[in-house]
């Protein structure tokens, strides 16, 4: 049974920048292919970036060009570097295999306000 752990979200004003990390125990990591989701209050969850196995990249139109995905195999760990962040950033940031195929992790709370 693979357990993910979300990590490192926070409150942030406008503009400002926070990097969330995933960690997956129990699992051959690194022949997944990986993705960030969040889920807004009020909608539904959605992907925001996600890695391929072998590093290939794609992001949600909505963050291109102010988000970063990155994996570390050796370590079972996911990040994603935010920067500009904007306030309709807000939600619940989680990670899963992409498409989503495991147990959804508590996730991390990105509130975006000033």
């Amino acid at each position: 049974q693979v357990q993910l752990v979300e990590s490192g979200g926070g409150l942030v004003q406008p503009g400002g920048s926070l990097r969330v990390s995933c960690t997956a125990s129990g699992g051959i990591f690194s022949i997944y292919d990986m993705g960030w989701y969040r889920r807004a209050p009020g909608k539904q969850r959605e992907l925001v970036a996600a890695i391929g196995r072998r590093g290939g990249i794609v992001y949600a139109y909505f963050v291109k060009g102010r988000f970063t995905i990155s994996r570390d195999n050796d370590k079972n760990t996911m990040y994603l570097e935010m920067n500009s962040l904007k306030p309709e950033d807000t939600a619940v940031y989680y990670c899963n295999t992409d498409p989503a195929q495991w147990s959804w992790g508590q996730g991390a709370q990105v509130t975006v306000s000033s």
